[in-house]
């Protein structure tokens, strides 16, 4: 029971965490010209009960400047490298049975992102996080 909970749990901070990200911003959507999906990214995570988990973040890049999305597909390899130290960093905060604050890892990927393409213009795109 205690999984669906905590399924249930996660499914919903993820809705809100999309509509308020949709909220704020204030760009156009990605199209498919610009969107770059990115495989998914895991971290280990300490459980309520003691256990081990895995927090599991999907992730993908919006860069509309043609240059910019050169050099973030050549990056690719660096910005999982970069996302996952990110995910790792944060999952070490996380306090056993605490849902994840989506706004502050949303905020670490970004700084992530643009620390490795060496300038800002590339927008992080969340998809499903879930903490399980």
């Amino acid at each position: 029971m205690e999984r669906r909970a905590l399924l249930g749990l996660a499914v919903v901070a993820t809705a809100a965490a999309s509509t308020s990200a949709r909220a704020s911003s204030g760009g156009a959507p990605p199209s498919a010209d610009t969107y770059i999906r990115l495989p998914v990214i895991t971290a280990s995570i300490l459980q309520a009960n003691g256990r081990r988990g895995v927090l599991t973040i999907e992730t993908g890049v919006d860069v509309p400047d043609a240059a910019l999305r050169t050099r973030a597909q050549q990056s690719a390899p660096r910005l999982r490298a970069a996302y996952n130290t990110a995910a790792q960093r944060f999952a070490n905060g996380l306090r056993p049975g605490v849902v994840p604050d989506i706004d502050q890892l949303s905020a670490q990927l970004q700084a992530a992102t643009n620390a490795t393409l060496g300038r800002p213009g590339a927008r992080l795109l969340l998809g499903t996080v879930m903490a399980v």
